[in-house]
């Protein structure tokens, strides 16, 4: 499942391949299939195609395997607020954020969009949530909840992002 903003856009050419990875490994990650699912674990399998495909993947959490986009600078233009981000592809300006099953219900698609917005040479977000998530109670579907936030923000037209187009992806 993927879904491209604005709706009213054609996607850009770079979104099928970034489609076509998550398809490569979907035996893998989707959690529909597989309970229990991580973000870490599903950046791990898609990290070899993505990095063919020109981002930079995140290598772990430790400060060296992270990779970090500026948002403000500071005196001799240090970055003095970064973030850090799973991946980033430098000549689409692409900022990749995976999140784990509770990610939508925890908010981590508004903190992905507004962080994407306020980051220096970003132009399009890549938002991976899961489809299915849960093995007890009532499952959630965080991508369902995504969408229908992200529907909700262009519909509206009151916040406008700066952002040239998002790209929702159902894992």
């Amino acid at each position: 499942m993927w879904k491209f903003y604005p709706s009213a856009s054609k996607p850009p050419e770079w979104v099928y391949p970034v489609v076509a990875a998550f398809a490569a490994v979907r035996s893998q990650i989707d959690s529909r299939l597989n309970v229990g699912v991580r973000s870490d674990a599903a950046l791990a399998v898609l990290r070899p195609e993505f990095l063919r495909q020109g981002f930079e993947i995140e290598d772990g959490k430790s400060r060296a395997g992270t990779i970090r986009r500026p948002v403000l600078f500071g005196e001799v233009g240090r970055p003095v607020v970064a973030y850090e981000v799973d991946g980033f592809h430098p000549q689409y300006e692409i900022v990749l954020e995976v999140e784990a099953g509770r990610g939508a219900a925890n908010n981590a698609d508004y903190r992905d969009l507004i962080r994407a917005s306020l980051m220096v040479d970003a132009r399009y977000l890549v938002l991976a949530m899961m489809l299915h998530y849960g093995s007890g109670g009532p499952a959630i579907k965080s991508y369902d909840r995504s969408r229908d936030r992200i529907d909700a923000i262009y519909a509206s037209e009151r916040l406008k992002l700066p952002l040239d187009g998002i790209l929702l992806v159902g894992y």
